[in-house]
């Protein structure tokens, strides 16, 4: 009798708020012509040690993490992806400033202004 060899896809590392995915569609819709995408890392830096870094990128690196958006190609870098798994990622508008929020689970503090965190 033959098994079951059915899989279950992966769920994405990190959750994309729809107005997170708008955010990216519309970077994508201004991006230079060589960018393949959008990609998030966490680079080290702030007084708390990492902060989320959202950049346009011209090459696709395999062990990236991989996320097709209705606007375009969403990347996690590879490195980061141990410290986002869980997170939500939401673009948030007022009179006074913008920018990608990150509600992250892993992450144990942050520095004061917010710049960056801890795990």
């Amino acid at each position: 009798m033959a098994e079951d060899t059915k899989t279950r896809a992966r769920p994405a590392a990190v959750i994309l708020t729809s107005a997170a995915e708008a955010r990216i569609a519309d970077l994508m819709s201004k991006a230079p012509g060589d960018a393949i995408g959008v990609k998030l890392s966490t680079p080290r830096r702030g007084c708390s040690g990492l902060a989320y870094s959202v950049d346009y990128i011209t090459e696709a690196n395999p062990m990236d993490e991989r996320i097709e958006t209705p606007g375009g190609l969403f990347f996690i870098d590879a490195a980061s992806v141990l410290y986002l798994i869980g997170s939500t990622m939401d673009w948030q508008e007022d009179d006074f400033a913008a920018g990608f929020v990150f509600d992250n689970p892993n992450a144990t503090g942050s520095c004061g202004c917010g710049e960056s965190f801890t795990v």
